[in-house]
């Protein structure tokens, strides 16, 4: 199974998660709701990066669930 790897900024308040490798990054694409989409070649999301996100603050908190491939 892969590793998820997330990275949060809390100066920068951006949080970042990649499904793969971040060195195939190739093509980022805004999605929309200050979502940044990031592809490799083909054009297969590898991760994406969310603006404007404040850990700290209640409205912020989030959940997430792995699931093997």
């Amino acid at each position: 199974m892969a590793k998820i790897k997330v990275y949060y900024d809390k100066q920068g308040k951006t949080i970042t998660v990649w499904f793969d490798d971040p060195q195939t990054d190739y093509l980022s694409e805004e999605a929309g709701n200050e979502v940044i989409l990031m592809k490799n070649k083909q054009g297969k999301v590898i991760g994406f990066e969310r603006l404007n996100f404040d850990m700290e603050k209640e409205s912020d908190s989030f959940t997430f669930e792995a699931i093997a491939v």
